[in-house]
């Protein structure tokens, strides 16, 4: 069997969305401060930027001062960036939500990646697809 890795843009590529993201929507984030995806989530504040979390779970409810939304398409701004800690069998799925928005960047944090969801993403013509790559990772590297 073919096993299509998925190539992620340059790095410089990588930096300029970060440098040019104010926005980012946070898929599957937890209320719990023990999870990456909180603990990376206020990160993200504590850099600048605006975290908008997505979790039907807890829709309705606040999460780091924001409003939690069940999905992508019930977000009144524009995203720059989706940062997605979900299991990599739901990426298709969170990649149908994204193709209904005007957002910008998929990405998949590490350990995350799916081909269907880049090949979903693709047929739509979004090609800013970053999967198996940790948001705080590169944020620090781009700080050096």
């Amino acid at each position: 069997m073919n096993n299509m890795t998925i190539e992620n843009p340059a790095q410089e590529q990588i930096f300029d969305y970060l440098k040019e993201a104010k926005r980012i929507a946070v898929v599957g984030l937890s209320n719990k401060e023990d999870r990456t995806s909180y603990q990376i989530a206020k990160l993200l504040q504590e850099y600048g930027y605006k975290i908008i979390p997505v979790n039907p779970v807890l829709v309705g409810q606040e999460i780091l001062g924001e409003k939690v939304y069940e999905k992508l398409q019930d977000i009144p701004e524009t995203i720059d960036i989706v940062d997605i800690f979900r299991r990599s069998e739901f990426l298709p799925e969170v990649a149908r939500d994204f193709i209904e928005t005007d957002a910008k960047v998929f990405w998949a944090q590490l350990g995350l990646e799916s081909e269907e969801a880049a090949k979903i993403l693709k047929n739509a013509g979004r090609n800013a697809i970053i999967m198996n790559r940790c948001i705080k990772i590169e944020l620090a590297e781009m700080q050096k």
